[in-house]
């Protein structure tokens, strides 16, 4: 259910600040009519620890609502406190997601047993399956290969999204957990490898701007064409790149106002990219030819 392309997909605001539904439908369209395998409604790209609880279950209502019938929803469910997580997932289960992805606890940094026991209650509240999310870069903790190995006998853990930047480390994971266990990569620049060390697909950023080609990229890598596969990512390799100038989703969510699909509204404490970044951006942008020329 959940290999190939997923996109983590941005929020869309209004100019003051409230929650735009509309552009959420219409961004969720735009990606299903262009081929994604999956959506990620609400994760750390959607600003999710920004929203309010009403605003994170509206936005995963509207993206399965949306989505219904064509393609799965892997909703946004993680964080610190693991009674409030768990019934976040439930909630996202109850609106009809085919799955959570729950990054790590972050900042108090749980022992492997806690983390074990973080993840075992979530499982024990709902009936889909969890996707892990690691990325220590944000979050202060790594899951090395043998806790995730000991987390992978939790049997709704389903796989993870890999953003640990760490090739070895997920090479690791693929020869000694489970064949069932899917990996993802957290990171478009990595895609290619990781599926060539036996990965699934990725959970991408720059899918927001290109859900086509980046869906096209995993399909091909996971056929074993992977000239294919880098043709793709040499052309778009300079976007992946810049939407990481500044700190996630600031980058991504300038490039798509500047191709027409959002306005360029953030939540605090995210802004705008600077003017210098922007310029950046906006220059990777028409060398790809995707700059909307209104």
């Amino acid at each position: 259910m959940f290999t190939g392309c997923g996109t983590a997909l941005v929020t869309p605001f209004k100019a003051d600040g409230a929650l735009d539904e509309a552009s959420t439908r219409q961004l969720v369209r735009r990606q299903i009519a262009e081929g994604i395998d999956f959506l990620v409604p609400c994760g750390t790209t959607g600003e999710s620890p920004t929203l309010t609880h009403e605003e994170h279950l509206r936005v995963v209502a509207i993206t399965v609502e949306e989505a219904r019938g064509k393609v799965p929803v892997l909703a946004g469910a993680g964080g610190y406190n693991t009674r409030e997580v768990a019934h976040l997932a439930k909630e996202c289960e109850k609106l009809g997601a085919d799955g959570v992805l729950s990054v790590t606890p972050y900042y108090n940094k749980p022992t492997p047993e806690g983390l074990y026991q973080h993840y075992k209650a979530i499982a024990d509240a709902i009936n889909i399956p969890i996707m892990l999310y690691n990325i220590a870069g944000r979050t202060g903790l790594n899951i090395d290969p043998t806790t995730m190995l000991k987390l992978a006998e939790i049997d709704k853990i389903i796989g993870v999204k890999e953003a640990s930047g760490s090739i070895s480390q997920m090479a690791e994971i693929v020869h000694r957990l489970p064949h069932r266990f899917i990996m993802l990569s957290g990171d478009d620049a990595i895609t290619i490898p990781l599926i060539a060390v036996g990965g699934h697909g990725i959970i991408s950023v720059v899918s927001n701007q290109i859900p086509g080609e980046m869906s096209d990229l995993a399909r091909l890598a996971n056929a074993g064409d992977f000239e294919g596969a880098r043709r793709i990512q040499q052309k778009f390799f300079a976007l992946m790149q810049v939407n990481f100038i500044e700190a996630n989703p600031g980058p991504v969510k300038w490039g798509m106002y500047k191709m027409g699909l959002i306005e360029p509204n953030y939540r605090l404490p995210m802004v705008p990219p600077t003017p210098v970044s922007q310029k950046k951006i906006e220059a990777v942008l028409e060398e790809v030819g995707l700059a909307d020329s209104n």
